[in-house]
């Protein structure tokens, strides 16, 4: 059975944060294109009160999300999350949003440059005001291996290349989302002023080790390593199993046969 709650009950908590993925819903007042966005990243949604939450807006090729937060008498949004693994559940946190982009103060307060994803170009704040659990029963089992890194590495070069360039570069963050961030499929106004920040994107990655750009790691790396461990395991299983059940039909075959003849040797010689 459904139940709805004022605010983030508490025992919610802990299990909004070990979920590997939600949802971002959000839709203009009249007419228009409804957006459902998946939003994957680890580390991405943060927690801060029973009636807030805020998660990391990362660059893509779309950003329905601000544009329909910063439409005059709209901000409504639904975050979604469901359990793929364990008991089933699904929560939604209805609200309202505020987009806070990269190089205002709001956004350098929840994002300083050392903890800032590389590509990341909001804070989006939500105030919720009603909560929603149900059963999931329907919501299909799925084993989680490991979270993308192609995004991040794609953005990281695209930062690297404002840095050089110390403004502007033509394959950088910015002329990405001058070109493909400055309005949404209906037209509404989205970005305001992060394409026009003078400071350079800098982000956690840019003093990290090669080898720890990684997204994957830790638990999530040991369950790809499980998952894989046990593809094999199954594989060369099959092969065994098969093999042998091949040797047994063989070889019951030609007890099989052996019987057969010496059955027809006695029906046909047995009265000589």
């Amino acid at each position: 059975m459904g139940k709805f709650f004022d605010d983030i009950p508490s025992f919610l908590v802990p299990w909004l944060a070990e979920q590997e993925m939600f949802w971002v819903a959000t839709a203009p007042l009249a007419g228009g294109h409804v957006n459902v966005s998946p939003k994957g990243v680890r580390g991405c949604f943060h927690y801060v009160s029973p009636t807030r939450v805020w998660y990391e807006d990362l660059t893509g090729s779309g950003i329905e999300t601000i544009a329909h937060l910063r439409e005059e008498g709209n901000a409504r949004i639904t975050i979604m999350f469901s359990a793929f693994q364990g008991p089933p559940r699904i929560a939604r946190l209805f609200g309202t949003g505020t987009a806070h982009e990269y190089g205002t103060p709001e956004y350098d307060a929840l994002l300083p440059a050392h903890t800032r994803k590389p590509g990341s170009r909001a804070a989006i704040v939500i105030d919720v005001h009603k909560v929603g659990t149900s059963c999931g029963y329907a919501v299909p089992l799925y084993a989680f291996q490991a979270h993308r890194t192609r995004l991040l590495d794609y953005f990281a070069r695209c930062e690297e290349r404002d840095r050089v360039e110390q403004g502007p570069a033509d394959k950088g963050l910015r002329a990405y989302w001058l070109e493909k961030n400055m309005q949404s499929i209906d037209g509404l106004p989205t970005l305001a002023s992060a394409h026009e920040c003078a400071r350079v994107p800098e982000s956690v990655f840019d003093e990290a080790k090669e080898g720890e750009r990684a997204v994957v790691s830790g638990e999530g790396l040991a369950r790809l390593k499980l998952g894989l461990a046990r593809e094999q395991v199954g594989f060369l299983m099959g092969l065994v199993v098969g093999g042998l059940l091949a040797v047994v039909y063989v070889q019951m075959s030609a007890i099989w046969a052996m019987d057969v003849r010496a059955r027809l040797g006695d029906l046909m010689f047995g009265g000589i």
